[in-house]
């Protein structure tokens, strides 16, 4: 095992793994790993490469050579999206724990609801790792993970991330996203979704739309997002009991679709909505109010200022 050193990314930080080698078995590394952040082996998943892809860990005995992991490599842990445990939402006992992932929405009837998540620029990322693992973590562990994921997939693609497309440099558009002040929009949401292999629905309430990202792609399953001008919180779907909640759904599953479109024309037609031309925003470099988008881009062209606060 002399030399033989994995570096290990989670979202609480980076270790280095010194115990294993070539010949060391799946088996062996789940234990390893699954020790260093507490993560249960049924809920581990381990990841490389970029964009990251998992490794199938389904069988213990395959050596660690034989997928293709040798010393120095950089693995990515984190806790599996299926039927993670959504401990946030429950007060009961772990047996009573929920889950949010619906293979089907026959047996399990409910009310589509909102969660809502902090205002902290971080809102999108922050309502993406809800809806995927089923709880709400906070945005200074999730939000800069998926800002890198963000920055890494535009700066290894020019072409499709030109400055037309995202209003500056693809450089000078990496750094702004990496700042926690940033928010996220339409590019963060199609980069994340083709990242994760999940449609993102974002139901609009501004104009009771769903806009889908990833619905050319024929992903197998779909979350929800609600936005209302310029901020993001996720929806899920809470059992009639109330001890079971739903985040992740079949794309063919229309009653959800009808009653996220319900939600949107409610929400509209009570304006439940911010409307972009009168919010108020923060300069967060000289603290400068503003009110409405007009003020916040005329302020962004004379000073070059980038970095603006919900207020």
């Amino acid at each position: 095992m002399t030399g033989f050193a994995l570096k290990i990314k989670t979202k609480t930080g980076q270790h280095v793994l010194r115990t294993l080698s070539g010949e060391s078995t799946v088996e062996k590394l789940k234990t390893e790993v699954s020790a260093l952040e507490n993560i249960p082996i049924n809920r581990l998943q381990i990841l490389s490469g970029f964009p990251p892809k998992p490794f199938d860990l389904t069988s213990n005995t395959t050596l660690l050579s034989e997928l293709g992991i040798k010393s120095g490599d950089t693995l990515i842990v984190e806790e599996k999206a299926v039927a993670a445990e959504v401990s946030s939402f429950s007060s009961k006992s772990t047996e009573d724990a929920r889950h949010h992932v619906a293979e089907n929405q026959d047996g399990c009837p409910g009310i589509l609801m909102k969660k809502i998540v902090p205002a902290d620029n971080s809102c999108l990322f922050t309502s993406i790792h809800f809806v995927l693992n089923g709880k709400v973590e906070n945005s200074e562990s999730v939000a800069p993970l998926m800002r890198q994921m963000i920055a890494e997939a535009i700066s290894k693609d020019p072409e499709a991330y030109s400055e037309a497309i995202l209003g500056k440099p693809n450089p000078e558009y990496c750094n702004w996203i990496l700042n926690d002040t940033t928010w996220g929009g339409g590019i963060e949401i199609a980069i994340l979704s083709n990242h994760f292999g999940i449609e993102i629905d974002v139901v609009d309430t501004t104009n009771a739309v769903i806009n889908k990202f990833g619905e050319d792609r024929d992903y197998a399953h779909r979350v929800l997002l609600l936005f209302d001008g310029i901020h993001y919180d996720p929806l899920y779907l809470e059992s009639i009991e109330g001890n079971v909640i739903q985040t992740i759904f079949p794309v063919d599953d229309d009653k959800i679709l009808q009653e996220a479109e319900q939600i949107a024309k409610e929400a509209k037609s009570s304006r439940q909505f911010t409307d972009v031309n009168k919010f108020r925003v923060k300069c967060m470099i000289c603290n400068i109010l503003m009110s409405g988008q007009g003020e916040v881009q005329q302020h962004a062209k004379s000073t070059g200022h980038m970095n603006f606060g919900e207020v």
